[in-house]
């Protein structure tokens, strides 16, 4: 029977609820999970983007879809994996199988000791992989061969090729030696990949493309003028993550490559006012705990949005640290800050605090 849940609009209105401002982003996910879903083919997707963009949160996101979804749990074995551990494991072993016995000892978590390892390994082979900071693992750093990075590549490689994974078994499957089928994992990996935004511009702008970036009439206030902009999206190629250090075998395995753009002012309200990680509300909660109701005005919530949005290479992050410097001196006393049970922030606060010292 078809389940209106699992298609991709649906998913994207879920996934959607969780990550702000990436569009693109969510819908790529969400045609990629209805696939896996359903048990079809499904293609792994790399997330490119800067901190505080939405990478984990949107990982997070299907996570806790799933986790949410009991008739779901055939699909749900999942793991995160930061790929400079898997770096780590180039240099000591086999990275690839790492991931794998991470996958096991997630299933065997899921359907508890006593399963048999054929159940155990059944529900591994159907996983998924999310892999942070995949830009660790570029094959050059400073135009030297980096080789940790180089064989978690291919250690990755190998399993996204659906080759089977030897696999030394831990003690409690018995040791032993198995061949794992990865041919139905499925990966998302995501990077920030520092210094391509540079690196990119100065090919359009330097390089071999000098020229090719135009200068565009800008109207505003009743001025005409020329900007030259540049939009890392308008102009990334393959080529380009080459150079980075990432294998032309190693990209071709990933189906979709979605760069997550900047964070807008709107975005980062929005953000600051709902998502549960916001420092807004975990003091909400901490002054609520003191007997303190905490309000910031509409005004000083989008002057510390614009603070944030200064440091597009930051993003979301930027958030918690820019209301950290307003409102750290309240949490100190909470209950003398709030003497009538209330502490209103406008925007003469937020000035303010901005405008002292950050130490």
């Amino acid at each position: 029977m078809h389940d209106a849940s699992l298609t991709p609009v649906a998913l994207a209105a879920t996934l959607g609820r969780r990550v702000v401002g990436q569009s693109r982003g969510v819908e790529e996910m969400a045609i990629a999970l209805a696939k896996k879903l359903v048990g079809l083919p499904t293609g792994n997707v790399l997330l490119i983007g800067s901190s505080g963009t939405g990478k984990t949160t949107l990982m997070r996101a299907v996570e806790e879809y799933l986790a949410a979804r009991s008739d779901l749990a055939h699909r749900s074995t999942q793991i995160r994996v930061h790929a400079n551990v898997l770096a780590e494991e180039a240099e000591s072993g086999r990275p690839g199988e790492a991931v794998v016995r991470r996958l096991l000892e997630r299933a065997r978590d899921q359907l508890g000791s006593d399963a048999p390892l054929e159940r155990v390994v059944e529900r591994a082979r159907d996983g998924i992989v999310f892999v942070d900071e995949i830009d660790k693992i570029r094959s050059l750093i400073g135009g030297e061969p980096h080789l940790a990075g180089i064989r978690a590549q291919e250690a990755l490689l190998t399993l996204m090729e659906n080759a089977a994974v030897p696999v030394t078994l831990p003690a409690w499957a018995g040791g032993g030696t198995l061949n794992f089928d990865a041919a139905q994992l499925w990966f998302v990996a995501a990077g920030a990949f520092e210094g391509l935004y540079d690196s990119v511009r100065d090919r359009v702008t330097l390089g071999r493309d000098r020229g090719a970036l135009q200068p565009t009439t800008v109207v505003s206030d009743g001025t005409v003028r020329q900007e030259t902009r540049f939009q890392l999206g308008d102009w990334l190629c393959n080529e380009d993550l080459f150079d980075y250090g990432m294998s032309p075998q190693f990209l071709s395995r990933f189906d979709s490559t979605v760069l997550l753009r900047d964070l807008s002012v709107d975005d980062l309200v929005h953000i600051f006012l709902e998502s549960p990680e916001s420092g807004y509300r975990q003091s909400l909660a901490y002054f609520a705990h003191h007997g303190v109701n905490l309000a910031v005005s509409p005004a000083a919530v989008r002057r510390i949005a614009e603070e944030a949005a200064a440091r597009p290479r930051v993003g979301a992050r930027a958030l918690k640290e820019v209301f950290r410097r307003i409102v750290r001196g309240y949490e100190l006393d909470p209950v003398a800050a709030g003497q009538d049970g209330a502490i209103l922030l406008d925007l003469p606060e937020v000035e303010a605090a901005l405008g002292s010292p950050a130490g």
